[in-house]
């Protein structure tokens, strides 16, 4: 795929995608007011994600310090816990409790991924500078600083998806956390564009997990916390970086040894579009239900349909899904689920929930009703199709639709309406109605994990947007300790 030569000693220049990413992370201006106000429902969403996913002690388990005692005074703040954390391990900790309930953001391409788990980095990093920068007199970050950081590695991560699809050659979309991370993470620790390149490189040179955690049968609570790894592994590039460590600048394109060839099968990166902030305007928030995305709109098909047949369970001789056609390379899942991430990935569970009990919660994933012989017993009437209209629609640029439908199918001969949705209550398009629920999950997730007198000081600094844009971000995080 490379006019290099493969036996030149010769360092060629930098490839083009490690200089478009590092002098957009470093000199880009960001003027969108859209992409500020919505940068600023991110982060209130996000950090409504890791608080819930704080009651789990399968999430608690992962974190604190990577060994014990390792904790580091004066270092980055874990919002909702106690923990002062170096920011390699505080950017892991945020990354996943954000990403653990599958609840944050969505960004669906031809490769999918979530990307507010870069917020694991950023705000690590934008404490640790706000608090070492607060110790000699100066101001370090605020608040507008990681909103615009969060519209870069939006950015950065969604556009790479957009023509790119690593999960066909079996690698998982955390890669693009770890890209995005590495690269604004190093700009705001002060890194130059020739900085931002080689730690970028180093990023790409990491190479991709694999996708297999994610699916049958090796789905497992790894998913949960892959993001939290990618965002620190950013922060541990940036970091060396800065230190002086070397980049490499055709880690993309040398022949054989390159990304690419090893890994992408040969073909070049694709970019249709240059960084701007259209992801963070455009990105889909799941807002009603902690689920797969391409499964959120099949989930409100099934929760419109829950009056009508929770009386008539035992009558069903069939349920009829459509999906698209990434839905049914993902989450169409047949057989037993081992634990809470197989299920969230299972389109089927997903929808046999709602249509029994009228609801989707994280702890729906739970043991306790999974194990109900109803849910299974819903499952294995299932049949799941693809819809080729959902799926064109998916890749189209002006929909960007993710659409489900549902028909319930009687053993009398009747049947349901078929009920469509063709883009969920995250969806850019539904942001009237999507924005209040959003500021709605965000004060419920605060008030479950705080005490009455902080959560009213932690939901009254959201409510004034210039004020909190101004507030040191290290302010912002002594907010969100947890002292009670």
């Amino acid at each position: 795929m490379s006019s290099h030569d493969a036996k030149s000693a010769i360092r060629p220049a930098p490839d083009a995608v490690l200089t478009d990413i590092a002098r957009y992370a470093h000199d880009a201006t960001i003027d969108s007011s859209l992409a500020y106000d919505t940068a600023r429902y991110c982060l209130m969403d996000t950090l409504a994600c890791g608080f819930q996913a704080l009651a789990y002690p399968a999430c608690r388990r992962v974190m604190g310090p990577v060994v014990p005692g390792a904790t580091m005074a004066g270092g980055a703040r874990v919002p909702g816990t106690s923990f002062e954390l170096d920011p390699v391990q505080a950017a892991f900790n945020i990354g996943a409790m954000i990403r653990w309930l599958d609840f944050n953001d969505t960004w669906l391409a031809a490769e999918w991924g979530h990307p507010s788990d870069n917020l694991g980095g950023i705000l690590a990093v934008a404490d640790y500078l706000s608090r070492q920068a607060q110790a000699t007199g100066g101001d370090g970050p605020t608040v507008r600083d990681v909103l615009t950081m969060m519209i870069k590695a939006h950015e950065i991560q969604g556009v790479t998806a957009l023509e790119n699809s690593f999960n066909r050659v079996g690698l998982d979309h955390v890669l693009l956390v770890r890209l995005a991370s590495t690269a604004v993470v190093t700009a705001m620790l002060g890194g130059s564009v020739a900085e931002i390149e080689n730690a970028v490189s180093n990023a790409w040179i990491d190479g991709g997990a694999l996708r297999t955690y994610r699916h049958a049968p090796n789905t497992g609570s790894r998913k949960s916390w892959a993001a939290g790894d990618a965002t620190a592994r950013g922060v541990r590039h940036a970091l060396l970086a800065r230190a002086g460590e070397m980049g490499y600048p055709s880690a993309l394109t040398a022949p054989r040894w390159g990304f690419c060839d090893v890994l992408f099968g040969g073909k070049p990166l694709s970019y249709r579009q240059g960084f701007g902030s259209y992801v963070m305007e455009n990105v889909l928030f799941k807002i009603s239900f902690p689920a797969e995305f391409h499964a959120q709109t099949a989930v409100e098909c099934a929760m419109t349909l829950h009056p009508e047949v929770r009386d008539r369970l035992a009558d069903i001789s069939r349920i009829v899904i459509e999906t698209q056609e990434p839905g049914v390379r993902i989450i169409d899942k047949t057989g037993v689920l081992a634990n809470p991430a197989d299920r969230d990935h299972c389109i089927q569970y997903m929808v046999a929930v709602p249509l029994l009990f009228g609801r989707l919660t994280a702890a729906d994933y739970e043991d306790a009703i999974a194990h109900a012989p109803r849910v299974d017993g819903l499952r294995a009437l299932m049949e799941v199709r693809e819809n080729e209209r959902f799926t064109r629609e998916y890749y189209e640029a002006d929909k960007r639709h993710i659409g489900n439908a549902i028909q319930v199918f009687f053993k009398d001969g009747s049947h349901t309406e078929r009920v469509e949705v063709n883009f969920p209550v995250g969806h850019r398009k539904r942001r009237g109605e999507g924005i209040p629920l959003l500021v709605a999950k965000w004060q419920q997730s605060v008030a479950a994990h705080f005490g009455k007198a902080q959560t009213a000081a932690i939901t009254a600094l959201f409510e004034d947007a210039a004020a909190l844009d101004r507030m040191p971000v290290r302010d912002l995080m002594a907010a969100l300790v947890k002292n009670d």
